[in-house]
């Protein structure tokens, strides 16, 4: 298993400080997500049906003609290689590693791509490029153009471009799914924007023979009836969404000019998160997590990713542990 965001219990373990006593910004989740209501018994108590609406919010929210609701991005991160015999794929070096794993895993050969110049370099041996969109930790956006030019060259060999926009959501004006046509597969959770990382929600948009193959490897039921109902809420309030976007993008500049003032300027990030490389990652995590917050580490390079704040008791607490620390 690879390691993840959001292990405080584990870091409670570790540093002695109650579970409840933690400020968790190692997710990059929404922390004022959308307020999910009272669920009527009934969701609990009968099987998930695929005609409750869900889909239907989705494909508006989304605006596509297609999609398949998924456990999470992930269940698609997981299933997708399994979908074509072994090739070779290339990823990011920098990126989600969950993408690498489930490749790696069914037997594909990865090439490692530090960048735009490598991956232009590398694309006529390619049979499919997996790019996380804005990237994961590093916030890097390929331009639109750019990326359906990639899409051409690869589906004109029969490849695939999959493109993982689980951050896109505060800026859907850069999402690639109105450009959506063969060989282009795009995967969008609730997790992230939304905040309902616990419900496991995301979806796959891609062609209909793709999501069919797909729908045949996840089986039947594969989202809960509860997470169903509260996903078909969340992806159906405008209002909310419109406000949170404001909210995000707001907090979002907030927070790289907090790390600017204290001297850790990000190298990049997104409305959910900072990213910023430096030699004391690995002390200025533990400095922090010794104050109870909880920010996520990265090894090659050396570098952290700060979550947002909610409160402003959390924005003046992890400002107050930063100037203590540094």
């Amino acid at each position: 298993m690879l390691e993840h965001g959001g292990r405080v219990r584990q870091a409670a373990q570790r540093y002695g400080i109650p579970v409840e006593a933690w400020l968790d910004l190692s997710t990059g989740l929404n922390p004022l997500g959308w307020p999910v209501p009272a669920l009527a018994a009934d969701a609990w108590a009968r099987l998930p049906e695929a005609e409750d609406g869900l889909e239907a919010a989705a494909r508006a929210y989304y605006g596509v003609e297609r999609l398949l609701p998924v456990a999470g991005s992930q269940a698609a991160i997981q299933v997708l290689p399994r979908l074509r015999p072994p090739c070779r794929v290339g990823l990011l070096a920098n990126s989600y590693a969950e993408h690498r794993q489930a490749w790696s895993r069914a037997g594909h050969r990865i090439q490692s791509l530090a960048d735009e110049v490598e991956i232009e370099a590398a694309l006529p041996q390619l049979d499919v490029l997996v790019l996380v969109r804005p990237n994961n930790p590093t916030g890097a956006l390929y331009p639109l153009q750019r990326l359906l030019a990639w899409h051409a060259r690869l589906s004109a060999r029969d490849g695939w471009l999959v493109v993982d926009e689980a951050f896109m959501d505060a800026t859907p004006e850069l999402s690639l799914l109105p450009h959506l046509r063969p060989g282009l597969i795009v995967l969008r959770s609730l997790g992230k924007f939304f905040g309902l990382a616990g419900a496991r929600v995301g979806f796959v948009c891609a062609q209909a023979e793709l999501l069919e193959r797909l729908a045949d490897q996840l089986g039947p039921w594969s989202i809960s009836g509860p997470s169903r109902r509260v996903a078909a809420g969340a992806l159906g309030d405008r209002l909310w969404q419109r406000e949170a976007r404001l909210q995000l993008r707001q907090a979002g500049k907030r927070l790289h000019g907090l790390l600017c003032r204290r001297g850790l300027r990000p190298d990049g990030g997104c409305a959910l998160f900072q990213w910023l490389e430096t030699p004391r990652a690995e002390a200025l995590q533990d400095a922090l997590a010794q104050r109870g917050i909880l920010v996520r580490r990265f090894i090659r390079p050396a570098s952290l990713r700060f979550g947002l704040p909610g409160a402003e008791e959390e924005w003046r607490r992890l400002e107050t542990a930063l100037e203590a620390c540094l």
